[in-house]
């Protein structure tokens, strides 16, 4: 028996990165899973990858409209919802006083109103999935070591992933009080090999006034004691570790996946 089997899962952000693996190791552990994107061609590719077991939905998770469509199109596709990971961010690299105030509402919109509007259209779906299982639904939210300390590099960056950081907390005490039985985690990742771990060395080459990318990724590099990097794999072993029923006993926790980074 597989680790997901049976379960029903909806990824936001799952065209690339963190979340593309994440939906590919659930459907190698036995999982149905959607995936959400605004990258529409590169979302579907991605599904199609995985097989009749994943199925692409086009979300701009700002909008509650279209998370209410894409939640509900999962449901009837799969005969309900077990699993939500609220996975898309984005990362701005700018600091207090370079970043505009539109820039600011946009990520605002993209990495916390979206995983607010993510978590109250999937609600009903998980409620009435956990009802049916001995261990009831799970939330995983994506946070960031920039969560819990600060950044250097993006403080409103920071300032979005720790209210993720809080807000999970905060949800998985409402929904235990309420009887919900939906298991709300979230998940902190150190510098990861994706796009948006590209765009960290970017800002932090900006930020010491060059272009040198492999410098930045060096100085990155050096902030994590294992002694490399994160791979987009990391991360999504423990989301699906956060998602399965392994993780019964684990509600309003963070998991730390940064190779020693915040150890320090």
């Amino acid at each position: 028996m597989n680790r997901l089997d049976g379960k029903r899962a909806f990824i936001s952000g799952a065209a690339r990165g963190i979340g593309a693996e994440t939906a590919r190791q659930m459907v190698e552990a036995g999982a149905r899973v959607a995936l959400g994107d605004i990258l529409e061609d590169r979302g579907r590719a991605t599904a199609k990858a995985l097989g009749d077991s994943a199925i692409f939905l086009p979300l701009d998770v700002r909008q509650k409209e279209e998370w209410e469509r894409a939640i509900g199109a999962a449901v009837a596709a799969f005969g309900g919802l077990d699993v939500l990971v609220n996975n898309a961010g984005i990362f701005l690299g700018k600091g207090l006083e370079e970043a505009s105030l539109e820039e600011w509402q946009q990520l605002v919109a993209v990495n916390l109103t979206g995983v607010l509007l993510g978590t109250r259209a999937a609600l009903p779906a998980l409620c009435q999935s956990a009802k049916e299982s001995p261990h009831g639904s799970a939330i995983v939210n994506l946070s960031s070591v920039a969560g819990l300390v600060g950044s250097q590099l993006d403080p409103l960056y920071s300032l979005t992933k720790g209210g993720v950081a809080l807000f999970t907390k905060s949800a998985a005490l409402e929904f235990a009080r309420k009887g919900y039985r939906i298991r709300v985690n979230s998940i902190h990742p150190g510098v990861i090999e994706t796009d948006m771990g590209g765009e960290t060395f970017a800002a932090r080459a900006r930020q010491h006034g060059g272009n040198d990318l492999d410098r930045a990724r060096q100085a990155a590099l050096a902030g994590h004691p294992i002694g490399r990097l994160g791979a987009a794999k990391d991360v999504a072993a423990g989301i699906v570790f956060l998602a399965s029923d392994d993780a019964a006993f684990v509600t309003g926790a963070g998991l730390v996946v940064d190779g020693g980074l915040t150890a320090q």
